[in-house]
């Protein structure tokens, strides 16, 4: 386990975040994750649109909870020469920024790249957005269903009889968030290693949504490209990997078995009763076995639908089989691996009932050490750091902080 009294890697790193929803926030978190000081700006009155996300109840959702978690939040209105003033005071005390604004937007407010850069030439400068700060689509919007759809994403994903699905969260925002974290500690890395820190350019992270998502198909293009190949929906399987799939169990669960690896695939069959497989010639290599996929998910699905899903995975434990049980969240806040590594942290968050309960976050990935660093608080509420930031890092008078204060909530 971490020494509580051991310094975090990225403590004294201050961050300003600008931005909202979920992929600027989301790099933000990473960092805040990791000791850095991340002051989110939120505008008067309803802040971060986040906080109403699939909000149950209470005054502010779990959603931003959890993505907003280990950060501070403070009040300021950026279309205001008082908030861009005091926005730009805060840039000349920090390190870093991030914005997921549309492109041209942190300029119309006097805030773009050469004007922080005055301010602090030394700042390093993350922006997302839906297609990148240059490019004929750099002025549009969007959110991450087009980013998933243009990246490639969108098109693999659900049956082949069917229209393309999406997966249940945003994840071309979170895979933006993560490349914006990492392009902000590769900058940072430099001007450590080098000791200056280089041109503007260079501090620029600049990240496009669907870019993001692109990055991630593997080898969409090159297998185009090379052969001509056009890859399609399969499913809950894998194009031109079998035997992977879902199957059903006898009391109406579901496990993923991924039975592909060569050796793996003969241990697999005779484990479910069909060594007639494990020896069959034709089926010895991935090729001929996705071939021959309708047949093999068929053997495979009888089986399981004649076991619990306990049993299922008991079988193909003791076969060294790879296979999981299809989770929901109750299965997650139960299970044990979760747990033993500190996955799941439990704070008291109001929920709308009266009386704060206590409710589980996912714990901070990757590990350092044995388990989940400790999650430090969870989301804030709106504007409940803006006096310790005006007075801690800004050094500002008690009166002027009222002065501010007041103005940001008579914007509400």
């Amino acid at each position: 386990m971490r020494d509580e009294g051991t310094r975090l890697p990225l403590e004294g790193v201050r961050v300003v975040e600008l931005g909202n929803y979920i992929a600027g926030p989301t790099a933000g978190r990473m960092l805040a994750d990791f000791g850095a000081e991340v002051i989110k700006v939120e505008r008067p009155g309803r802040g971060d649109e986040l906080r109403n996300w699939r909000l149950y109840a209470g005054d502010v959702s779990m959603l931003f909870r959890t993505i907003n978690r280990n950060k501070k939040s403070v009040v300021l209105d950026l279309r205001t020469d008082k908030g861009r003033d005091i926005v730009l005071d805060l840039v000349r005390h920090s390190d870093v920024v991030i914005e997921n604004f549309r492109p041209g937007t942190l300029e119309g407010w006097g805030l773009g790249p050469s004007v922080l850069e005055e301010a602090n030439p030394d700042i390093v400068l993350a922006r997302i957005s839906a297609f990148g700060q240059s490019g004929p689509r750099s002025a549009r919007p969007g959110f991450a269903a087009v980013a998933e759809a243009m990246g490639g994403l969108r098109n693999l994903v659900g049956e082949a009889d069917r229209p393309p699905s999406r997966v249940g969260v945003s994840i071309g925002d979170s895979i933006a968030g993560l490349y914006a974290a990492f392009g902000v500690m590769v900058t940072l890395f430099q001007r450590a290693s080098t000791g200056h820190s280089g041109p503007l350019a260079d501090r620029v992270v600049d990240v496009a949504l669907h870019e993001a998502v692109f990055s991630m198909m593997e080898s969409l293009v090159p297998d185009y490209l090379a052969y001509g190949v056009e890859r399609k929906r399969v499913g809950g399987r894998m194009e031109g990997i079998a035997p992977t799939n879902a199957y059903e169990c006898l009391d109406g669960a579901s496990v993923v078995i991924a039975g592909n690896g060569d050796s793996i695939f003969q241990r697999y069959m005779r484990a479910i009763g069909r060594p007639d497989l494990a020896d069959d010639p034709g089926l010895a290599g991935n090729a001929q076995r996705w071939a021959r996929r309708d047949e093999l998910d068929e053997a495979i699905g009888q089986w399981t639908k004649t076991l619990t899903r306990a049993e299922v995975l008991k079988v193909l434990d003791d076969a060294g089989v790879p296979a999981g049980p299809i989770y929901t969240a109750a299965d997650i806040c139960s299970d044990e691996q979760y747990g033993a590594r500190n996955m799941i942290q439990r704070f008291p968050v109001d929920v709308g009932a009266g009386e704060p309960a206590e409710v589980g976050f996912p714990g901070i990935v990757p590990v350092l050490g044995d388990e989940s660093l400790p999650i430090r608080s969870v989301g804030p509420d709106l504007g409940a750091h803006t006096r310790e930031v005006l007075a801690g890092v800004l050094d500002r008078g008690e009166d002027e902080i009222d002065t501010i204060v007041d103005e940001m909530e008579g914007r509400r």
